[in-house]
């Protein structure tokens, strides 16, 4: 069974750089056709496409965050990472990471993932 768990501060203040991680177990985040997505939903909104990596170490973002995002990874740890700098409250919200067995940027619900962490809180504020 995969899993996956989201680690981080759950506080930052506006400006700073957002880093979490998710741990994945259960498989490797090179086995082929595994997609790693970071995902957020904030109060008030629907869920957000934040960017992929992909199993061959590709990524993709989306076109509104992409000038603040980045997604690594760390094969030997089996880690992807996410950095959002700039960040402002807007950028509250629970995180989620998620695997699926393609690239998926129109994301309706979290269920649309084959696996998830649970969400980590991350409230930006001074």
């Amino acid at each position: 069974q995969v899993q996956l768990q989201e680690s981080g501060p759950g506080l930052v203040k506006p400006s700073q750089t957002l880093s979490l991680t998710c741990t994945v177990s259960g498989d490797s985040i090179t086995t082929s056709y595994s997609y790693y997505s970071w995902i957020r939903q904030s109060p008030g909104k629907g869920l957000e496409w934040m960017g992929t990596i992909g199993y061959r170490g590709s990524t993709y973002y989306s076109p509104s965050l992409k000038s603040r995002t980045s997604i690594s990874r760390d094969t030997s740890k089996n880690q992807f990472t996410l950095q959002l700098s700039s960040v402002t409250p807007e950028d509250t919200a629970v995180y989620y990471c998620a695997r699926s067995p393609r690239l998926i940027r129109d994301v309706r619900s979290l269920t649309d993932f084959s696996f998830r962490g649970q969400g980590t809180q991350v409230t930006v504020s001074s």
